[in-house]
């Protein structure tokens, strides 16, 4: 049988009410195709997992139209403060970084520590020593302040809440985009690797991190059984540790990605009415998807086959 790859890829989850508008639905699932082409053609040269998470997830982050990198959103003060990790699943090696800010592409500086730290984790000041420290330069704060970013901050700071990233002026329930990017790959030897990245909650708390960095909870990497990511409401994902309650339905249970899938959305529901959704690649290279939201923004290759993209 030929060796095959497969890639997913993920932009957030929530109601995406914003996408009844079709030139907006347009540029979602462009931005989406071309990140998945680019991944293929990596991925069917020989790159590597891991290789292919980090760029995937650096293109999600280079595109404003998603909370990551230069399209974060903005804390209470107006900075940006962002959370990545970056996980490998042929030895549980991982890295990953929080509350960081003037670094445009926070999932390679989690790759950097993966590799080259003998640390796991490492947040905010100390972060951009280590990143000065490998030669990252920092980026300029008017690189992240977009004027959409600047506006759903002055709405929630009108509001005097804490906002998810799209929510509806009206509405602080269901009308949400819950605004992780994040990648999961099988390369062509049947490793597996995943990477997740976020800026956060609009007007959210100086310090504030949520499950994009987690191990566990918001990616995960065992080639003995699968690579998550998610994006959801980042405090349930943390509770429920839901990346690597996936894995282990694999791992304990057996069965592939849509049976874990199965049976993680539905521990999230019964335990903290979670909201979100996750990707996932297990070890035979099958795709699988759930989020209990409206929609999540998704696509994938199975297997080197077609490229898919939804909402």
């Amino acid at each position: 049988m030929p060796k095959t790859f497969s890639l997913m890829i993920h932009g957030g989850a929530g109601a995406l009410d914003n996408i009844k508008d079709d030139r907006i639905a347009v540029r979602y699932l462009e931005s989406l195709r071309v990140i998945l082409e680019h991944g293929r053609e990596i991925l069917s040269r020989g790159a590597g997992a891991v290789e292919a998470v980090e760029t995937c997830a650096s293109q999600l982050e280079d595109d404003p139209l998603f909370n990551a990198g230069c399209g974060s959103v903005l804390t209470e003060h107006g900075h940006v403060e962002m959370d990545a990790g970056i996980m490998d699943g042929r030895d549980l090696a991982a890295g990953a970084v929080a509350a960081v800010s003037n670094i445009a592409n926070p999932v390679q500086l989690a790759r950097l520590i993966m590799d080259g730290s003998e640390h796991l984790m490492l947040i905010g000041e100390g972060a951009l020593r280590f990143a000065e420290h490998c030669g990252m330069k920092r980026t300029p704060d008017h690189y992240f302040l977009t004027p959409e970013r600047v506006a759903q901050l002055d709405q929630a700071r009108l509001k005097h809440r804490i906002m998810l990233d799209h929510d509806a002026v009206e509405d602080a329930g269901e009308e949400q985009k819950y605004g992780t990017v994040g990648a999961v790959a099988r390369d062509l030897e049947g490793n597996l690797a995943a990477a997740t990245s976020t800026g956060g909650i609009v007007n959210k708390r100086m310090g504030r991190v949520g499950d994009s960095p987690i191990i566990g909870a918001g990616l995960y990497a065992d080639n003995e059984t699968c690579a998550v990511s998610t994006t959801g409401y980042g405090e349930d994902f943390m509770r429920t540790l839901i990346a690597k309650t996936i894995s282990d339905v694999i791992l304990f249970k057996g069965g592939g990605a849509r049976d874990a899938v199965t049976a993680g959305i539905a521990y999230l529901q019964r335990k903290v009415t979670g909201r979100g959704g996750v990707i996932v690649i297990d070890k035979a290279g099958d795709c699988a998807s759930g989020f209990t939201t409206k929609k999540m923004v998704h696509g994938w290759i199975e297997h080197g086959g077609e490229a898919i993209c939804r909402f």
